[in-house]
Order: structure tokens, then sequence, then C-alpha cells
């Protein structure tokens, strides 16, 4: 298997190679040369080693279509390391709730628990993964990584939780300042391992992530410092995403003739880019539903053709704060197969206009319309009150807590529901992350694990810095040399 840049750079690579690398060269981000496809038969094998030998034995057969220069032994046992009832919490790894609606017409909305690892967030499904990769490959090469990456709230700290301790690899994680929850903070700020360095960026996400891929596109630093990134700019951990869609599927189906949809709570587009990977192999998907909260940018996308970046001042603080993102980096890779992989015209729209602009227009192309036709994108969005009531209406009919990112996703997923075809929304977080406005929403606060009691008011190391790609760097290179 070989990859290639959606800007068109010559080069194509292997997987370890781009593991390592996040961008490419020129800019782009990594995708297959082609997508595998599965079969009807191949689907009823994962359907069977599913049901038979469970999450792990899973991911290594999806894994296994995409990487083939990690034997196969060894990768195997990279996810039977990765996938434990110790590490999520139950043997399924990720189970499935139905929450009954429009009962009559035979209506299902499911929720996909994705946040019981080790942060109670999505993120640790493919973190976790990719910390393994990370540790096996360096050992390997008897190599060294400094991880350079940007975070709104869980991706961070599923990273930390997974990098800490892990040998050859440093984490320089940057957030927006006051722009997370009290507990994702203290997740984040609390671990005081030598190799984990917090960077709180006077700004906004969008700021954070625009210095890492500058970071990124600086060869010469990059390859000195050994820099690369664990945001789902990385191929790697995009790629672990596609695996609890296949997992999804089988669970709210019966068999392999009947489709699901899956509403997504998106930000950075990387979660429901996965299922675009996943529909692309021929995983029955009906439509692919993009939740959004008031950044409503990938709304306004899937709604008119037009993809337009907001600023700093135009980026509004919600209450589903891990989707306060105006600049949704891996669109990219959807746009890329939306124009037919036409890469000069996708670096022109990303590189050059977006730079210029800040915004295209796709909406008088013929081929936008293929984006609800052909790849099955519908989208919606959802208001503070809209995940307020949600939360309410949820446990009040389900007696189920959902966090406010959950609720959006929900919401939007009920406009689409149809009989007959499970809806399947992906839970991004477990409530007590965003305690303050559950207790708004339902007059008490969801119960905290236990390991994380207190967490609070641990003592927190983290280094507070203007959005400035030159003092950034000089940070970097500080701690990397002084070790």
């Amino acid at each position: 298997m070989r990859y290639l840049s959606t800007r068109g750079h010559a080069d194509r690579k292997r997987f370890c190679e781009i593991l390592l690398e996040g961008l490419a060269p020129d800019g782009g981000l990594y995708l297959p040369e082609a997508y595998p496809q599965i079969s009807a038969a191949q689907l009823g094998h994962l359907r069977q080693v599913l049901n038979t030998q469970g999450y792990a034995a899973l991911a290594y057969e999806v894994l296994s279509l995409y990487i083939d220069d990690i034997p196969a032994k060894d990768l195997r046992a990279l996810c039977e390391k990765t996938y434990t009832e110790a590490s999520f919490g139950t043997p399924e790894i990720v189970p499935i709730k139905a929450l009954k609606t429009k009962a009559a017409l035979g209506a299902v909305v499911y929720l996909e628990a994705l946040s019981n690892g080790p942060t109670l967030a999505f993120k640790d499904m493919a973190m976790q993964l990719l910390g393994n990769l990370f540790e096996f490959e360096l050992t390997r090469r008897n190599a060294e990584l400094n991880i350079f990456g940007a975070t709104s709230g869980d991706t961070g700290s599923a990273a930390e939780y997974a990098m800490r301790g892990k040998k050859g690899v440093r984490v320089f994680m940057t957030s927006p300042e006051g722009r997370m929850s009290p507990f994702q903070q203290a997740q984040m700020f609390s671990l005081l391992d030598a190799n984990i360095h917090n960077i709180a960026i006077q700004g906004v996400f969008d700021d954070c992530q625009d210095i890492v891929k500058a970071v990124s596109n600086d060869l010469e630093f990059k390859r000195k410092y050994k820099i690369g990134t664990v945001n789902s700019i990385n191929w790697a951990r995009l790629l672990a995403q596609v695996v609890y869609y296949f997992a999804g599927y089988f669970q709210a189906t019966q068999n392999d003739t009947q489709k699901v949809s899956f509403s997504v709570p998106s930000g950075n587009f990387g979660n429901v880019c996965a299922g675009h990977v996943a529909r692309m192999m021929g995983l029955p998907i009906e439509h692919l539903i993009v939740a959004t909260n008031e950044n409503d940018v990938l709304d306004e996308f899937f709604r008119t053709g037009v993809y337009r970046v907001r600023g700093s001042a135009d980026t509004h603080e919600t209450s589903s704060p891990s989707m306060d993102i105006s600049k949704a980096s891996n669109f990219e890779r959807f746009v890329f197969d939306l124009l037919n992989r036409d890469a000069a015209r996708v670096k022109h729209l990303f590189h050059d206009q977006l730079n210029q602009t800040g915004q295209f227009d796709l909406g008088q192309d013929p081929l936008f319309a293929q984006a609800k036709t052909q790849f099955g994108f519908l989208s919606g969005k959802s208001t503070h009150a809209n995940r307020l009531s949600t939360i309410q209406s949820v446990y009040a009919e389900h007696h189920e807590m959902i966090d406010t990112h959950t609720a959006d996703g929900v919401k939007v997923a009920r406009e689409y529901v149809k009989p007959g075809i499970p809806m399947v929304v992906l839970e991004t977080a477990l409530p007590i992350k965003f305690a303050e406005t559950i207790q708004e929403a339902l007059g008490q606060s969801p119960t905290c694990p236990s390991k994380f009691v207190g967490i609070e008011l641990l003592p927190k190391r983290v280094h507070v810095m203007q959005a400035d790609v030159s003092k950034i760097k000089s940070y970097i290179a500080l701690h990397c040399e002084n070790v």
C-alpha cells in the first residue's frame, strides 16, 4: 500500500513513513492511492470476526488492508495490546445503546459508546493505538520523535495519556488558553511527566492548528527536531477511527444487506472523514451526517458549497468547546475525493485561495451535488439551547446522560432519522468533562469516575505563549536540546 499527497507531491510512501511524518512535504494530507474494496464475502467475514473474536481482531483485519510494512504478527499484537477491556471498560470496547424514536415507524437512534477509554473521550480509540504504533516503529528504528499537536480539548489529553512514558517520544501540545472546560484543562495540565509539555496559546484553536501546520511545513526544522503529529492530519490516527464504523454497523444490523446512517459531531472533520473512508471501502452507509455547533463552517459548505474560514474574532466560544473550530484541517481529504482527486485543483483551493481570500465556493460546480448523492453527506447545526433541550429529553426518555457534543449529534440525527435505517450517533465524551452545562440542563452533576475525583485540584504545569510560530519553535528547540 502506497500513499499520496492531496496536493500532488511526487512521493509515494508506505505506512510507517507517513506514520512518523504527519503532513506531506507540500503541505498536503496523505491518502491511500486507492481505497481497498470490501466484497460481500469479506463483509460477512468481518462481522463474524467481531462476533467471535472481538474488537481487537476486527481492528487487525481492517488495519492490515492499509498496513503492509509491519509484520502481521506484530500488528495483531499491537491491536491486542491496545483494545482491552481493562483500558476501555467493556468487552465490546464500543457497545451501542438504542434510543428508540418514532417507534411506530420503526426508526431507531443508537449511541455508539466511544468514550470509555483512559481520558473519557473518543480520541482514545485512535490515540491508544497510535502510541503503541509510535513506540513499535521508533524502537525498530532506534529513533526518537517529538510530537507537536493542537487540541481544542480531547486530542491533547488523549495524546498525552497515550504517550506518557513511551520510549523515544516527547509531546508538545498547544491549546487555546481558557477555551477548554476545567476538567479538560485539568486532565492535560496535571500531567507532570518529563516528556509532556503543555503550551496554552493566547488565541483560539485555529491559531494552534495554524502553528502546527507552519512548523510541519518548515521541512528543515521538522527534520532537525524529528517533528511528528498526532492530530487527525496524521493518517494513522484517522485509519484507527475507521474500525469503529465497522463495529457500529455490525452491532446495529442483523445482516450485511442493511444500511446504516451515522451522525457525527464535527469540528475538524477527522471523525466523520473516517466514516467517509469506511463508506468508500464499501461499508453500507446510507448517510454521513455532519453535526456542527454554532461554528457552522462545515454545515454551511454542505448546504451551499461555500467553505468560508472564520477568523479568531468570529469563532464562537460554545458549550461544546471541542468543536469550536473554524478551519477543518481534514476537510481537504474529502474535497480531494469530491474533485475526482484533482491534486492541482485541491492545492489551488486550500493553499492559494484560502490564504488569499479565506474561502472558496464549489456551489456552482456540478461535482458539488455529489457530496450528497455519491458520497452520502448531509449536515445540520445545533445551538446551546438545542443541546440543553437534547440532554434533557434523552435523560427524561431514556435515563441516559450525554455530553454536549454528543447532544449536537443526537439533535441533528433526529432531523434525518428514517424508518428501516438505523441511525448511529457517535458518542464523543462522557458528561463529566462538561459538568457545568450538564448541571445547567439537568440540575445535577454527572458522576465522576473514581480515578478522576479531585483532578481539578491537582498541581498543574502549563506554559502560556503568544500565537507566534518563531517563539514556539524556539521553545521546542530548547526543550529538545536540553535533555
